[in-house]
């Protein structure tokens, strides 16, 4: 049986912590499984090596800083590959170039576009354990490009889907996906299994245990996805299609977990134009500059104005300001509030009942917590609030859905 196996910056962040990797590697080999292996970078060398990057120039060239922050990766790769040796396996590490990972041209935030396995699978039939630096790839010129945050993930995703493998499993310093953060609530609970589109929400929620694109990924790829604890032997949380639900979760929960993202900023335009176009003009503008917009409330317009409300993540503010330079005279004002949080409810189980909102928006009434905007799908639903009740209504929350029993 072929599995993937990614780890983390956390886990590969000392000489012991390799060591450790390697025993974890080799206890799946003994099990009679392939291993192929993607690594991240060592804690914290990403970073270090973004701000080494940043002594040559203010406005670093993205094809040079891809060729510097994919050593991280590269080194990482190579330690765990001696490490098995070490302990009489063999096993060769390979940069994304090497293992056929083909990307467009994006420096530092590149696309998979394809992978060719035939370097893998031969060295996979010679019993080599495969050890591959996540994060990079390279494009049709064969220059050098990494694949953005949470890139490793996606490697190690990508990769299982042109493999077919069985399993992938995904170790980090948490022992699986929670109802909600534990260092905000203790009585979170551990998922024992949750489905692509429950993780895809929490993911893009706030949740950071996997990123959206890895998610994205998996789903359309039918990647069994499994999270893991590199420090512990514990189940982890099995990532599925509902359809592949193993029998404890038949009857599905209504609400899975409550995701919370403080990375959010609240944009109000007071007495916009209201004519038509006027929405498409402005929110194309912001697509120009690739400002991912949110949740979006306009008011009933009176006497030719309206109001817009959006919401942005609170590191894309400037460029917003930049975007919306063009319209500023065709409204009365406009107000950035970075002092807000967005707190998501989250469940497959949401399709078949009725009332799910209701019993959240009480709740927190009941705690005096104001809602600013709400926006709902077919599984979630989000509200706005003041960030200092942020942390009280995942605690509320958790607890009117009895998320901790």
């Amino acid at each position: 049986m072929l599995i993937v196996q990614k780890y983390g910056g956390t886990s590969m962040g000392s000489v012991e912590r390799i060591h450790n990797v390697a025993q974890r590697v080799l206890e799946s080999v003994k099990l009679g499984h392939q291993v192929v292996v993607v690594v991240s970078a060592m804690s914290g060398e990403t970073d270090r090596l973004l701000e080494f990057g940043k002594n040559f120039s203010h406005n670093p060239n993205k094809r040079e800083m891809d060729r510097i922050v994919s050593t991280g990766e590269l080194i990482s790769s190579a330690a765990l590959s001696m490490a098995l040796e070490r302990y009489g396996h063999r096993a060769i590490s390979l940069s994304g170039k090497e293992a056929g990972i083909l990307t467009s041209s994006h420096f530092q935030n590149a696309v998979i576009q394809s992978i060719d396995t035939k370097r893998i699978t031969d060295l996979l039939e010679k019993n080599y354990i495969v050890v591959i630096a996540g994060f990079q790839g390279a494009d049709i010129q064969g220059e050098t490009t990494t694949l953005g945050r949470g890139g490793s993930d996606l490697s190690a995703v990508a990769l299982a889907g042109a493999l077919k493998a069985h399993l992938c499993e995904i170790y980090t310093d948490v022992d699986g996906v929670y109802t909600t953060d534990p260092r905000i609530e203790e009585k979170a609970q551990k998922i024992t299994q949750i489905s692509y589109d429950e993780m895809l929400e929490l993911a893009s929620m706030g949740a950071k245990v996997l990123l959206n694109r890895s998610v994205e990924l998996a789903k359309k790829l039918s990647v069994k996805l499994v999270t893991r604890n590199s420090f512990n032997h514990s189940e982890g949380t099995l990532i599925v299609a509902e359809k592949d639900f193993k029998g404890e979760r038949m009857e599905t929960p209504i609400v899975s977990g409550i995701a919370l993202d403080k990375n959010q900023a609240r944009v109000s335009m007071e007495g916009v134009e209201d004519r038509p176009g006027i929405a498409a003009e402005i929110f194309g503008a912001l697509a120009e500059y690739r400002i991912n917009v949110d949740m979006i409330v306009q008011t009933i317009g009176r006497d030719g104005k309206t109001d817009l409300d959006f919401t942005i993540v609170k590191t894309q503010i400037e460029e917003t300001k930049q975007a919306l330079k063009p319209f500023l005279a065709q409204m009365d004002s406009i107000d950035y509030d970075e002092n807000i949080a967005k707190v998501s409810i989250v469940g497959v189980g949401m399709k078949s009942h009725s009332g799910v909102a209701s019993i959240a928006f009480k709740a927190l009434a009941k705690d005096n917590i104001n809602i600013m905007m709400i926006s709902t799908s077919e599984i979630k639903i989000s509200v706005l609030i003041d960030i200092k009740y942020a942390e009280l209504a995942v605690r509320t929350l958790h607890a009117v859905y009895q998320l901790d029993q």
